[in-house]
């Protein structure tokens, strides 16, 4: 059983009872599942996972004090507190881990200022630009077992993907950075007689081919230690991760332009260039061109990098 499968058979067995006994008045109003930091919310946990910031436990979210007032609030947390330690053989944590509780009774304005910067999750142009995938991941990430109030599920599904002009824009500044580090440097770089210089140039190259994979997926990317496992479930590119794993281990130029070559056909099927050749550099300012917005589109191009 999984992280996910355990938070939801917790919350099964001792949470909604709890909250239909104590607290009806709020379950209307409350959003309860599992989300937000760790990768029992990826689905990626495993034994070595329970190490640290692991239980059976869920989030209860809860809207403006005018709705739920500070001392519904309290007594929630408490009741949340109070819930069985133990359960399936796992321990919740009796001091809170680093960092604060990952699990438990929060506002919903206070988790999603403290994943994405807004409480209501209304990004502007440059915190789209600006805020890494991963926030952005775990603000959206895990199940909702309980809203029918609704607002958690709209802004995560408002936080779910980039806006259009946003992923195009990032796309175009990785696009620019694989071009210069993969197609150009490496090679410059073996030719000079430096191989450390190309191994430095490969990973910087691994790390924008693999972050273009996930922008052409329309998904976000993870923290770096789950970004391969992550890749290779994407429903596009997933092969790559295999050249792209190999890479960071020895430069190879003929398998950086393959990977170059499968990038720029996910490109060019979603119809994001118009410009000739399999230079990575050109495809990059042609994305940049159909950016609609002009504010945006006259960014530097690596604004969003």
């Amino acid at each position: 059983m999984n992280g996910l499968e355990l938070s939801r058979a917790f919350y099964e067995q001792h949470g909604r009872p709890m909250l239909e006994a104590a607290f009806p008045d709020l379950m209307p109003l409350v959003a309860v599942g599992l989300f937000g930091s760790g990768s029992e919310c990826l689905g990626f946990d495993d034994a070595v996972s329970e190490d640290h910031d692991f239980e059976p436990g869920f989030c209860i979210l809860l809207p403006e004090e005018a709705l739920v007032d500070r001392r519904q609030a309290f007594l929630l947390e408490r009741a949340y507190a109070k819930l069985p330690r133990a359960f399936q053989g796992h321990v919740r944590p009796v001091v809170q881990p680093v960092g604060g509780a990952r699990r438990g009774v929060q506002r919903t304005a206070e988790f999603f200022t403290k994943t994405v910067g807004a409480p209501n999750g209304i990004l502007d142009l440059h915190a789209w630009l600006t805020i890494p995938e991963q926030a952005l991941l775990e603000a959206t990430n895990g199940e909702v077992y309980h809203d029918p109030f609704g607002e958690v599920t709209r802004i995560r599904e408002h936080l779910s993907r980039f806006p259009e002009d946003v992923r195009r824009k990032r796309l175009a500044g990785q696009l620019l950075l694989m071009a210069q580090a993969g197609q150009y440097n490496v090679p410059r770089c073996l030719k000079h007689g430096e191989p450390e210089a190309a191994q430095l140039a490969t990973v910087e190259f691994v790390k924008s081919a693999v972050s273009a994979v996930f922008l052409l997926n329309r998904r976000y990317q993870p923290y770096y230690k789950w970004t391969f496992r992550a890749l290779r479930a994407l429903p596009e590119l997933s092969e790559l991760a295999e050249p792209l794993g190999t890479l960071l281990t020895a430069p190879d130029p003929k398998r950086i332009e393959s990977v170059c070559a499968a990038v720029l056909a996910a490109v060019r099927a979603q119809a994001l260039t118009a410009a000739a050749g399999e230079d990575l550099e050109r495809h990059a300012y042609a994305v940049n061109d159909t950016i609609r917005d002009a504010e945006l589109r006259n960014l530097h191009i690596l604004a969003g990098v």
